[in-house]
């Protein structure tokens, strides 16, 4: 990684080590590198709501006029089509979900089977590594980013 993350706490290295290497094996199309980082992120607390973060920063900047229905639906296609080329166990409602979760319209308390843990660690990194190609920045910027706004909300909160 070009940005140095011995700032962060422990914990917080973890996520981003963890997520740079899934999102750039799922760029590479490396399904065994893949499948290591993401063990690695299912065990790291808080991954999901960093990789969230990611997200909506990212859908953020490739739509800054705001997104709609059709611009989500093509997110969420062009997403599970890329990835479904390399990683067979790829779940069209577990992407919409980690979509809607980080537009802010998805509460898990509403939903009597939310994705797992594991499930988002294995499809997160799918998707920010999709909308990173899409956006044609690295990854680096956005975790910054990420973990700069949920240290500013836990202060406020």
């Amino acid at each position: 990684m070009s940005v140095t993350w011995r700032h962060l706490p422990a914990s917080a290295r973890e996520i981003a080590n963890a997520a740079g290497e899934a999102v750039t094996a799922a760029q590479q199309r490396d399904p065994t590198t893949y499948a290591v980082a993401v063990e690695r992120l299912t065990g790291a607390d808080r991954s999901g709501l960093v990789l969230g973060v990611v997200v909506r920063l990212l859908l953020e900047e490739t739509h800054p006029d705001g997104l709609d229905g059709d611009d989500v639906r093509q997110v969420l296609e062009r997403c599970v089509r890329s990835a479904a080329e390399w990683c067979a166990d790829v779940d069209p409602h577990v992407m919409l979900v980690l979509l809607a979760g980080a537009l802010g319209v998805y509460d898990p308390g509403d939903d009597d089977n939310p994705p797992s843990p594991a499930a988002v660690a294995r499809h997160a990194p799918l998707l920010v590594a999709d909308l990173v190609s899409a956006a044609g920045r690295p990854l680096d910027g956005y975790l910054a980013a990420a973990f700069v706004e949920i240290e500013r909300t836990e202060r406020h909160d």
